[in-house]
């Protein structure tokens, strides 16, 4: 297929935006422009700098290429200035940093900074009676052989909810088994009455 006039002007619009056209089609627009004795001045240029505008189709390679050229400006040769002169300053914060922290004395009086904070003390959470009554009532499930042997409990979950009834019914001041394993918890739980 030949390369139209119309093919042309979509590839200068393309180029003079600053996207890449590829060696073949470069080659078929410079081809064109030059049959029919058009100018591109500045073109050399852009294919001298082809390899910046490579890199500059990922996003870091764009800014890298963005921030040397916004850089070569006066307003970019203050702002390095700028920079340069934070730079210092910072560094020498730091350097004075270090020091007092190398002689506390100085900078804290007689403790230095780690010691003069205290740790936060921790205060352990009281237990209900409802909940002490439950822990009594699981040990003398645990000290008889009703739910398994002596020092175990076999089916965990079912006695943990026979305990927590009956603990939840002495809170509601109901009345005690009369004999049985229930009747032994209920004993055991002396928080609740």
């Amino acid at each position: 297929m030949a390369y139209t006039a119309k093919d042309f002007h979509e590839d200068l619009a393309i180029f003079s935006a600053g996207a890449l056209l590829g060696p073949a089609r470069t080659r078929k627009m410079l081809s064109f422009a030059a049959r029919k004795g058009i100018s591109l001045v500045g073109l050399g240029a852009r294919t001298a700098a082809a390899p910046v505008a490579r890199a500059a189709t990922s996003p870091v390679g764009a800014g890298a290429v963005l921030g040397g050229v916004a850089l070569q400006t006066p307003q970019g040769q203050a702002l390095l200035a700028a920079a340069e002169e934070r730079g210092r300053q910072d560094r020498i914060r730091l350097e004075m940093l270090l020091q007092d922290l190398a002689t506390p004395d100085r900078a804290y009086g007689a403790q230095p900074p780690f010691q003069a904070i205290a740790p936060k003390r921790i205060v352990k959470r009281t237990v209900s009676t409802f909940n002490k009554a439950v822990k009594a009532g699981m040990k003398a499930v645990k000290q008889s052989s009703s739910y398994g042997k002596v020092g175990t409990i076999t089916p965990a979950k079912k006695v943990f909810s026979i305990v927590t009834k009956l603990a939840s019914a002495k809170k509601k001041k109901k009345k005690a088994p009369k004999s049985g394993i229930r009747r032994k918890i209920w004993g055991a739980m002396k928080g609740l009455r």
